[in-house]
């Protein structure tokens, strides 16, 4: 077998393949002879046709069988001789391909294209430099979340004096029928609760249920957007008969020492609740500053290093994506096939993040490659352990998924990179500058411009 590399760009490699003719020869004869022994020819008893009658009456058949045994070998051995480590399946190019229709008579020559990954040289990835800013955590900020908590401890307590009011729980059965389509199945539910101006509830249910009380009947037609949540009601028209049962309000708790220790968590007293929303509220804040400054220098070490990706790769990564969120626009109820959106420019940005993605994390293998850092059982184990309790699950569930993705070992190269991300932060000069709000940042940005 005669071959040859030709290297098309960093990423594509061309190995143009010669099967010699005795090798084509030794195995079209050999499955000719297989369906002349087993063929039904008419005019021949079963198994004696001639073999030039087979070849002519079974050719493509022939052709496949010897080409599917002939052609992946050659490419693997080729891949072999020049040591290359494809990324994917090798792209098999027979247009214009020789020997094809004289099988058995002469050589056949094609070529195979190859993706592979680039030649990374790393460069200097100690010492990068870049900011952290923490937010302060504000008095208004713990007042914000300890109204939250109360606005989550709030009961729900029956108006008896006056109609239904923004903000309070409706309870009703409806029924209801499609307009434009009177043939379909109408709604009727029982005990539906409706908060009045609240989300996902639309501006003419609210409208409609305002100053209603106990006992009343009220008629009047829904134009559901074609966005709405519920896909059995977007883009419908429905007109209800709604019948009130109950209307409730919501009744704060009192901010007392006696509510705060109502939310458990061994809080018992409503200073030392605040003082605790005030740590977490802390310990978020230094999170996500951690989170920004690492997302700063993975993007300065990918804008250090200029290299190919393979095209193919890229553009499985984006379509994967582009599923990803169609799927998910879908389950929220919203329809991809909407005129105005833009997938043109939805797929440029998606492209983009996966050519980062990519590109972020060759560059984190080879920093791990660079200073020998490796996953330990014991890491995986405790990773494990971690997304069972993230997710809810018992870690025996979690081993079962990762065991259709290759083993508990498939979640090692995600932790190597982490690795490689924890050693290029710590050995990063961090400058810790002031926390300056988004407007702040923005103003100083367009003064700075000009």
């Amino acid at each position: 077998m005669k071959t040859e590399l030709k290297e098309i760009s960093s990423t594509q490699k061309q190995i143009d393949i010669e099967i010699d003719a005795d090798a084509v020869r030794a195995v079209y004869d050999r499955i000719s002879d297989n369906y002349a022994h087993n063929a039904n020819v008419p005019g021949f008893r079963p198994g004696h046709a001639p073999r030039a009658v087979v070849r002519t009456r079974f050719k493509d058949q022939i052709r496949t069988e010897v080409l599917r045994e002939l052609l992946p070998s050659a490419v693997q051995e080729a891949v072999e001789e020049y040591k290359l480590e494809p990324l994917g399946e090798p792209e098999l190019n027979l247009e214009n391909s020789e020997g094809l229709d004289r099988l058995g008579q002469q050589p056949i020559a094609f070529n195979v294209s190859i993706d592979v990954l680039p030649e990374i040289k790393l460069g200097e990835y100690k010492g990068l430099e870049t900011t952290r800013r923490t937010r302060p955590v504000k008095d208004e900020d713990v007042e914000r979340v300890i109204e939250q908590l109360r606005e989550n401890s709030a009961s729900l307590e029956p108006v008896e004096n006056r109609g239904a009011q923004i903000g309070d729980t409706v309870t009703a059965n409806f029924h209801g029928k499609f307009v434009d389509t009177p043939e379909a199945e109408p709604i009727n539910v029982q005990d539906v609760d409706v908060v009045l101006g609240g989300e996902g509830v639309v501006q003419e249910m609210t409208d409609n249920l305002t100053g209603a009380k106990a006992d009343d009947e009220k008629t009047f037609s829904v134009d559901y957007p074609q966005e709405f949540s519920a896909k059995g009601l977007a883009g419908k028209n429905i007109e209800y008969t709604v019948k009130v049962t109950a209307v409730r309000m919501k009744e704060l708790p009192e901010l007392d020492d006696e509510w705060a220790q109502s939310l458990g968590d061994e809080i018992e007293s409503l200073d030392q609740l605040r003082e605790k929303v005030r740590s977490d509220l802390g310990a978020r804040a230094k999170d996500e500053a951690e989170g920004k400054m690492r997302s700063d220098l993975l993007r300065k070490l990918v804008d250090a290093h200029e290299f190919e990706l393979p095209e193919r790769l890229v553009a499985h990564q984006t379509e994967h994506r582009f599923e990803s969120v169609v799927r998910d626009m879908i389950s929220h109820g919203i329809d991809p096939r909407n005129p105005e959106l833009d997938w043109e420019k939805a797929r440029d940005s998606l492209k983009d993040q996966a050519s980062f993605d990519l590109r972020s994390s060759l560059l984190l293998e080879h920093l791990a490659d660079e200073e020998q850092l490796e996953v330990t059982d014991q890491e995986i184990e405790d990773e494990i352990n971690a997304i069972a309790d993230a997710s809810r699950q018992t870690p025996e569930q979690v081993r079962a998924v990762l065991t259709k993705q290759g083993g508990e070992r498939s979640i090692a190269p995600r932790l190597r990179n982490r690795k490689a991300l924890d050693f290029l932060a710590t050995n990063a000069r961090v400058i810790d500058e002031e926390w300056k709000e988004e407007k702040q940042e923005s103003e100083a940005a367009s003064q700075n411009s000009e």
